[in-house]
This record gives C-alpha cells, sequence and structure tokens, in this order.
C-alpha cells in the first residue's frame, strides 16, 4: 500500500486539524517531549465556537488558553501535574487539578471516555508507524480509549523526534489530520547542586551499594547524587523519568542493568526530560525502553527488582514522617507523580530502600522538617511508607520505628536553627 499517498491525503494545515474538535470532546494532549506545542499555542482560538470541551494536558509545557479570559464555559483544563498555566487559570474557573497517582493516570483519562488524542511524533516510517518515544505517562492507554471510542486522532509531525526502543506506534491508517512542524526537542539543562545539597547528597551515596537498582529524580542534588554513584558498579535502572545524570551513568558504564533480577540489562522509564546527550544516548543505545507509566509506575512492577533504592524529594514534612511533595498547604504546585508508587515500590522490594533527600532548609529560610503540616496539607506519601530521609545533617531511618522514636530520629537531621523548637512542639504532643 501506498502510505505516502494516505499521509499526503490527511495532511492539512493546523487550522484545519483544530477544526476537528466539537463541543463536548474529551482532548487528551500528549505531555513533555512528545506535547504538542503547535495545537497547544493555538487552542484558543477554538473557544467561541464550541462548548464544554475538556482537555487533559501535562505540566512542562505552558499553553496559553488554560490561563485567559473568556474560556470559562468553552475550554476547561484539568491535569495530574498543576502546571503554571493551569494554576493561573485556576482562579478564573478554567482548570482544576486531577488527583491520581502516574500508574493511575491513563486508566482514569480513559474512564472519561476520551474523545480526540494529540501528540507531537517522529516522521512516518515506510511502514506508515509514527511513533510517541519521549513520553508514556498515559499516551498509549489514552490512545487505545480513544481508538475504542472511534474517535479522532491529530498529529503534529516533527522530524526532530527520536524513535526508541518500545515507543509507541500510531499508523497512518488510526490518523484522522495530520500538520507538520519543526520544533526542537524540548531541552533542560542541567542543574548544580547547592553546597547543602552536594552535603546530602554524600549522605545518599552511602546508601547505595554495587548492584543496586536505581530511580532518581531531577535537579541538583539528583545530578549531585548521580556524579558521586560514578564509583559504583552494574546498577540498574527502573525509573519514572529518563534524566541527564541517569544517561550519563549509562554512558560511564556505571548503570549495565547487569545484576538486575528482573529484566536484566534493560533501563525501564516512563518520560525523558533533559540535555541534548541524553536524547542521542537514547537514540543510539536500545537497551533503553520505555513503558507505559501503569506499568512501569505499578508499584507491584517496581517491587519486583530486588534492592531497589528510589530517591526523591520533598517540599516538607512532619515528625510522624507524612511527606508532602507536590503541594505547599492546600496550594497544588505539581502531582503525585510516581512519588507514591516508587516509595511503596521499594518498601516491597526484597532489599529496597525508599530514600527522602531534600537539604534541611527552605529558599526562604523555614525549616522542611515540621512538627506538624498546616491543616489542609496535601500528603504526598503517608507516614507508613516513609522509609530513609537524608539532609546536609544525615540520615534518619524511620521503617519499623514508633512516633517517639521518628521524632528523635527527624530533629537530630533537621537544621539546628530549628531543633529546639521542634523538640518542644514534640513533647507538647506527647511524641518524645
Amino acid at each position: 500500500m501506498n502510505y505516502r499517498m494516505e499521509y499526503e491525503r490527511k495532511k492539512a494545515t493546523l487550522e484545519e486539524c483544530l477544526s476537528q474538535i466539537s463541543s463536548g470532546d474529551v482532548v487528551v494532549f500528549a505531555g513533555d517531549g512528545n506535547a504538542p506545542l503547535s495545537f497547544g499555542a493555538q487552542f484558543h482560538t477554538i473557544a467561541q465556537r464550541v462548548h464544554n470541551v475538556k482537555v487533559f494536558k501535562d505540566f512542562a509545557n505552558y499553553y496559553p488558553f488554560p490561563a485567559m479570559d473568556g474560556m470559562e464555559g468553552h475550554i476547561f483544563t484539568q491535569g495530574f501535574f498543576f502546571g503554571k498555566d493551569m494554576r493561573d487559570g485556576l482562579a478564573k474557573g478554567n482548570s482544576s487539578f486531577f488527583p491520581a497517582d502516574m500508574s493511575m493516570n491513563g486508566r482514569l483519562i480513559g474512564e472519561n471516555h476520551p474523545t480526540v488524542f494529540i501528540a507531537a511524533v517522529t516522521d512516518m516510517d515506510e511502514s506508515g508507524n509514527f511513533q510517541i518515544g519521549l513520553c508514556n505517562m498515559w499516551e498509549s492507554d489514552c490512545l487505545k480509549a480513544v481508538l475504542e471510542n472511534k474517535g479522532k486522532v491529530l498529529l503534529e509531525v516533527n522530524p526532530n523526534l527520536p524513535r526508541v526502543n518500545n515507543g509507541t506506534e500510531i499508523h497512518i491508517s488510526n490518523v484522522t489530520a495530520l500538520t507538520e512542524t519543526d520544533m526542537p526537542i524540548m531541552v533542560m539543562p542541567s542543574k548544580t547542586a547547592s553546597p547543602e545539597e552536594a552535603e546530602v547528597a554524600r549522605n545518599v551515596h552511602s546508601l547505595i551499594h554495587d548492584g543496586d537498582c536505581v530511580q532518581f529524580g531531577i535537579g541538583g542534588l539528583p545530578n549531585a547524587i548521580a556524579e558521586l554513584c560514578m564509583d559504583l558498579n552494574d546498577l540498574g535502572m527502573h525509573t519514572e523519568m529518563l534524566t541527564s545524570s541517569m544517561a550519563k551513568l549509562v554512558r560511564e558504564g556505571v548503570i549495565t542493568g547487569k545484576r538486575k533480577n528482573f529484566l536484566p540489562g534493560e533501563h525501564i522509564f516512563t518520560f525523558a526530560r533533559g540535555d541534548a546527550a541524553l536524547f542521542e544516548t537514547l537514540k543510539s543505545n536500545q537497551s533503553f525502553r520505555i513503558t507505559p507509566g501503569s506499568w512501569g509506575c505499578d508499584p507491584f512492577i517496581i517491587a519486583k527488582n530486588d534492592n531497589f533504592v528510589s530517591i526523591n524529594t520533598c517540599v516538607e514534612m512532619d515528625l510522624m514522617g507524612q511527606i508532602a511533595s507536590e503541594a505547599i498547604g492546600t496550594r497544588q504546585f505539581s502531582g503525585s507523580g510516581g512519588a507514591l508508587c516508587f516509595a511503596y515500590g521499594a518498601l516491597r522490594s526484597k532489599g529496597g530502600r525508599g530514600i527522602m533527600a531534600f537539604s534541611s532548609k527552605s529558599a526562604k529560610g523555614f525549616s522542611k522538617i515540621r512538627a506538624t503540616l498546616d491543616a489542609g496539607s496535601v500528603i504526598t506519601i503517608p507516614r507508613n511508607y516513609a522509609d530513609y530521609v537524608v539532609t546536609e545533617y544525615g540520615i534518619a531511618h524511620l521503617r519499623g520505628k514508633n512516633l517517639r522514636e521518628r521524632a528523635n530520629a527527624l530533629i537530630n537531621i533537621a537544621h539546628p536553627d530549628f531543633r529546639l523548637e521542634l523538640a518542644n512542639e514534640a513533647k507538647k504532643l506527647m511524641w518524645i
């Protein structure tokens, strides 16, 4: 079959693609590196001709329409990660946060009966397939749901996007319309750790051993931890986000996956975000395998990895071990992502360790370890699943500890300026 003829027949302008959106549609945007940026930039132009369109979108990409006047009753935006565009639109009644773990995102969107799927994809290959290769938080699950609902698939074809091992394929026969773009891949420069974060990293490094299977987050602190891991051997990878620092560990032969008991030799991830070197590594190394968030972030899948080490950070936590990673009080700033999934998976892993690492003070000078969190605070990881907590002042091991032991351990690694206050508050609560 001549797929190129079908491609040309379905090729359209962006405006023609947007004309496929109708009132009542439930639209799913692919996220991160496969986010359809052209569609997002112009989506507001359909507002006055449609009503009650619901949109699911990601955190990383800012689109104008959630924060614009005139959207109410026309386009409503929601997401599992509350990005700045949705935060800006909250006061205008244009958006809302959708609470869910990464392992449930695709399923929950599917239960909302999506009718339109929009993604940025690679060029079409000779078999008539496009690919989503940099993000599968919910993409493959939602594409399947849209096709089952006999909905519409709109594509933004970008020759700069790479094909990767196990990427989500979309055949031209399932495409409603497509438009072409030539946007560069979204690159995120590496951050440098602060002196305090560098000390945190040294403490975390003491908890990682040769042959462990690891998951890191993103930012200066995880980068510093990764640099210190250069002295380790045969680490494995099973992560939510593939970062620049993890790709470097693969290039340097530190992450090999040779000792993994589950999927040995395979570097599992759900989405990739980082520098240009990361994307080049991803294209050239077939040991990487992108998997759906519903599978790769499933805590029971994660737990199949022996000696699994999950390393994440948080906004603040209390002396009981309750961890807030996505909000300040009731103000939502991001989302749960895979934080609880990986914390739970690490606790269930044979020899596993769940590590929460952060500098003891916030940027504004407040203690990140508090006696109690504010009323209404969002708890990302319940106290039952807190394991290791690491600051620049040491390591508190909370697993298997009572509240008195936890409070004392956390006070000892809090910033010295706040230890007396924390101890006094703990005594009032009869925790110590």
